[in-house]
């Protein structure tokens, strides 16, 4: 399984930057700009090609790309293709053209999903579109807490309750009752995890937290919800803008704990992390895969908007800065400016991943990435 989730991970990541550095590369190229380099993947490099004056190559570290635009520095001032000598409106473009990429893959993403069938947490069945084609209802677990029975058990969240004690489970109300009523006692549960079905033991508490239930988790109807291709695009770009307001909420929740002094909780994950929920996802199926890839694409759009230095939305900043006091910043000034982001970015970089091995027994987690 190892091999596998690294390869998925692999390619989830290269998609993600390699989509992000696609849109630089083909705004810089009809703003006129001067691209030295358009790489897939990090050097060193296994080979490349030049054409119109850009080198295309392929490089042995396959997370993403790069694109090398002259003058994107601060050097090259006499070069009148360098991006320092383009107007504000063509630099501007190439700045923000890499997050508008990221939202147009998780638009793209979503919409292959919508005709495909999205996992979607449905109500009331009639509520929907009478063109939705509703199929593979199941009660389906959307929310574990942390040391609850179903958390020791090992559930985890996307798996379907089929059955308790051998009664097929089809409605939330079941699952809620019969988790009432075998309180103390224990309680064998099926489970259906992508293709796999299985058996957890586990009790349910008699007192538990008053949010939490018997047996600690959140469940919901899910299904899978297809719409007819004329109707998916539409769907997808309000499902996308949705998605978006939705992460940038938990943006915010995120930075006012960070301000109250209640760090950042469970909200906040690293390589390590992102791993670990992309084999849990990977087990569950294609489907839920194309869901999780364009969760990331706009988490990492989000992340690469904030104003802040090494990010596109801090080069945005200080070409907006440029553009009010109607003069060029001094391109030292923005070098180390940048520098400095990237290492600060790294640090943080490296305290999420740390904080990834301490929680949610991740090294066991990480553990099982080898089974």
């Amino acid at each position: 399984m190892i091999i596998l989730t690294i390869i998925i991970f692999i390619l989830i990541l290269g998609l993600l930057v390699f989509v992000h550095e696609l849109g630089h590369f083909v705004m810089a190229k009809r703003a006129g700009m001067e691209v030295e380099e358009f790489g897939f993947g990090f050097p060193p490099r296994l080979f490349g090609f030049k054409k119109g004056g850009t080198v295309y190559s392929l490089n042995w570290i396959p997370l993403g790309g790069f694109v090398k635009i002259v003058g994107e520095d601060g050097s090259d001032s006499d070069n009148p293709r360098s991006f320092g000598n383009k107007r504000f409106g063509s630099r501007f473009m190439v700045l923000v053209a890499g997050v508008t990429m990221n939202f147009i893959l998780a638009w793209v993403l979503i919409s292959l999903g919508l005709g495909l069938g999205l996992p979607t947490v449905i109500g009331d069945p009639a509520e929907l579109s009478d063109s939705a084609k509703v199929r593979e209802v199941h009660v389906s677990v959307v929310e574990i807490a942390s040391d609850s029975p179903a958390d020791q058990a090992g559930l985890r969240v996307g798996d379907s309750v089929l059955a308790i004690n051998g009664e097929e489970i089809d409605t939330l109300e079941e699952t809620a009752i019969l988790a009432k009523n075998n309180a103390g006692l224990e309680t064998l549960y099926t489970i259906k995890r992508g293709g796999e079905e299985f058996d957890r033991t586990l009790i349910p508490r008699e007192d538990h937290p008053e949010d939490e239930g018997p047996i600690g988790v959140t469940v919901s109807t899910v299904a899978r919800v297809a719409y007819p291709w004329y109707e998916t695009l539409p769907r997808g770009l309000v499902a996308t803008f949705n998605l978006l307001l939705s992460i940038l909420s938990a943006f915010g929740v995120i930075i006012s704990r960070l301000f109250a002094g209640q760090g950042v909780g469970a909200d906040l994950a690293g390589p390590v992390g992102i791993a670990v929920l992309t084999r849990d996802v990977a087990q569950l199926g294609f489907i839920y895969l194309v869901q999780f890839t364009a969760v990331l694409s706009v988490n990492l759009a989000i992340i690469n908007a904030i104003p802040f230095p090494a990010l596109d939305g801090g080069r945005i900043l200080f070409l907006i800065i440029e553009k009010v006091r109607g003069k060029k910043m001094r391109a030292k000034i923005e070098q180390v400016a940048n520098t400095v982001g990237f290492v600060l970015l790294l640090l943080l970089m490296v305290l999420v991943t740390v904080k990834d091995f301490g929680r949610f027994d991740i090294i066991e987690r990480v553990k099982n990435l080898f089974i």
